[in-house]
């Protein structure tokens, strides 16, 4: 009987280093996956690494059938982390009728939160000092039926309020109104 005994008690424990074995592996592979998928979600590029290609590209799948303006990332929300610089894609089509073949647009960016001193404690003309490149542009050739991307780079000092600022993007078509859309912008901590 002590036999058995003694054979039952290894078996036990061979089960029980095995069964341990297991369980870290599958956890190791739990957290590689997780960290995998994170990776995934979170590798969607801001404005600031498209290359002027990818970021057409990407404006274009925006585009609506009759979308004047389009803003990357598409959920109109960038989130840029103090002492980083990141922004968005604004793509304008021409959609003007009875005009000649190319019309010249413009645009600008605009601070479009009332309660921004109150509730962010910071001053607009703060704020468009974080726009380092892209906060307007005048005389944008583009062809009746065609479109143009542009990037609006944000550069956030440390020690901005951590909260989040609307913008509003305003283009012109041959000297008038042509369209308007907006943004969100986030501010997080480093």
């Amino acid at each position: 009987m002590k036999i058995i005994s003694i054979k039952s008690k290894r078996a036990a424990m061979e089960m029980s280093v095995g069964t341990m074995v297991t369980i870290v592996l599958l956890m190791c592979v739990l957290i590689l996956g997780i960290f995998l998928i994170e990776k995934i979600f979170t590798s969607a590029k801001g404005a600031i690494d498209l290359t002027d290609e990818q970021l057409r590209n990407e404006i274009n799948k925006l585009f609506g059938e009759e979308s004047r303006i389009a803003i990357y990332p598409g959920n109109r929300l960038v989130k840029i982390k103090q002492e980083n610089i990141d922004g968005v894609g604004i793509g304008i089509k021409n959609l003007l009728s009875g005009v000649g073949e190319t019309s010249t647009f413009s645009y600008q960016v605009v601070v479009s939160d009332p309660d921004l001193e109150r509730k962010c404690g910071i001053s607009e003309d703060r704020v468009l000092a974080w726009i380092v490149t892209g906060r307007s542009e005048v005389d944008i050739p583009i062809p009746s039926g065609s479109f143009s991307s542009q990037k609006v780079l944000f550069e956030i000092p440390s020690g901005s309020p951590l909260c989040i600022i609307r913008f509003r993007v305003n283009v012109d078509a041959d000297g008038t109104a042509y369209d308007t859309d907006f943004f969100d912008m986030s501010i997080k901590a480093k």
